[in-house]
């Protein structure tokens, strides 16, 4: 028979059935430090210290009426002043006080005691007979169940004796046996409120540490998008120009003559210098920027003449009429990250134009709209695949798309690629309050697929 509990016992626990479960389920696991447990107990705790207080100041009167004059009454009064004291020392220094009485139980023994004197000079009709519930509801928060038997045990002991001492008085047996009966109660819930409050405590601390380790992921994963969207535009495009340049010169040193031209030789030499240089550079602030971030102490920026510079080295080195509408109205000068990242699409727009539009002329526009901006790239040219899809253009290796929308989440804004009715590309990104140091938040970005 006992063979056979057994195994139907493991089986259940191998189903995750949990044999502590219920109210008389053994202790919780207390947290790993005292300061935890400190902190998990430390407002019940002291709301009962705090009840114990009042109903000895309520009750001592009672008592030092009930006794005779002489050391009894002086007795009576030294009780009720250390018991009013240490409840006051520990709901004001629990932190200090606290550990001493966790590693100590015989304090709340002491602390019986007192309570004890009290009670029997006076009566079970007393309000000290109320706060005698403290005792076992303390014991069991601060020992679980054993704590809270134990304390238990010698509370009834205490009223068995108040009530042989109060026997002859009428309503003694009814008030000893309900104040009994809170005891026991405040026990059981003491040692509940303790396991829920360490079970919640273990919960959170383990939320925490999870939460911890998604948000060091998220800062990560969000650190190595961004080095990649900087290379992208920076290095990965001087670089690929730095690669023609090499190609160029190849060819004009071996273009088939026995005697190749200096002069374009020079001159393609030149421009793989230059282009190295310009690549050294933008490594070099690169690495610069991953090891000190500039955007709170960095100067605001004007869009506009940002947007005037480049469309000018655009249309100077490409041969691509490129006009930049003005703004209507006054367009106030951006945080240098908000530039940072408009100035980036920019870019990434009109490098896709020079590569793969084949246009003849480029509009850039930046507008107020409301309180916030919109900046505007279209082109002429034969406009983006319809229907746009990200995911394949980035798995043949081509990041720019991404990177743009992934620059315009960043900053809390829309952003829409798409073609215009007349043809050739457009894309539209609509930024809120950009004179605001905006912090973003998650959000679902928007991007419109292009238009046939």
């Amino acid at each position: 028979m006992m063979k056979t509990l057994v195994t139907r016992m493991r089986r259940r626990g191998e189903r995750g059935y949990d044999p502590t479960a219920g109210y008389l389920a053994d202790d919780a696991p207390a947290p790993a430090t005292v300061r935890l447990q400190l902190n998990a107990l430390q407002a019940l705790c002291r709301q009962a210290f705090a009840v114990r207080m009042t109903m000895i100041a309520l009750g001592t009167p009672f008592a030092m009426t009930n006794t005779v004059e002489g050391p009894p009454r002086y007795t009576v009064l030294v009780a009720a002043v250390l018991g009013i004291t240490a409840s006051y020392a520990m709901y004001r220094d629990w932190d200090r006080l606290a550990p001493r009485l966790l590693a100590h139980p015989a304090l709340m023994a002491a602390d019986l005691t007192l309570a004890a004197i009290l009670l029997l000079t006076a009566s079970p009709a007393s309000p000290l007979a109320y706060a005698t519930a403290c005792t076992p509801l303390l014991a069991g928060l601060l020992y679980g169940w054993r704590g809270s038997g134990v304390f238990t045990g010698l509370q009834l002991v205490v009223l068995l004796t108040v009530y042989r001492a109060w026997e002859a008085r009428p309503g003694t047996g009814t008030s000893t046996l309900l104040i009994a009966g809170f005891c026991i109660g405040a026990g059981i819930i003491g040692v509940t409120l303790r396991n829920l409050m360490f079970r919640f405590g273990t919960a959170s601390e383990a939320l925490a540490e999870a939460n911890s380790r998604l948000a060091v992921a998220e800062a990560v994963e969000s650190e190595r998008a961004r080095l990649a969207r900087e290379m992208h535009d920076s290095v990965t495009k001087t670089l690929y120009g730095l690669s023609l340049a090499a190609e160029a010169l190849a060819a004009s040193a071996n273009g088939g003559t026995a005697n190749p031209d200096p002069e374009s030789v020079r001159r393609h030499a030149a421009l793989v210098a230059s282009a190295a240089r310009r690549a050294a550079a933008e490594s070099r602030d690169l690495l610069t920027d991953l090891r000190h971030h500039t955007d709170l102490t960095a100067p605001d920026v004007d869009l506009v003449a940002e947007l005037t510079q480049r469309a000018a080295e655009f249309e100077q080195s490409t041969r691509i009429r490129t006009r930049l509408k003005t703004p209507t109205g006054r367009l106030d000068a951006l945080p240098h990250r908000t530039a940072h990242h408009l100035l980036a699409i920019v870019s990434e727009a009109l490098e896709n134009t020079r590569r793969h539009a084949d246009a003849t002329s480029v509009t850039l526009e930046a507008e107020p709209s409301g309180d916030g901006l919109t900046l505007r790239i279209t082109d002429d040219g034969v406009g983006l695949p319809a229907p746009l899809n990200l995911e394949a253009t980035t798995r043949t290796g081509h990041f720019g798309m991404l990177g743009m929308v992934e620059r315009a989440r960043s900053l809390g804004a829309v952003i829409h690629l798409g073609r215009r009715e007349e043809g050739g590309a457009e894309i539209r990104v609509d930024v809120r309050s950009p004179g605001l140091d905006y912090v973003p938040r998650p959000r679902k970005e928007v991007v419109s697929h292009a238009r046939r």
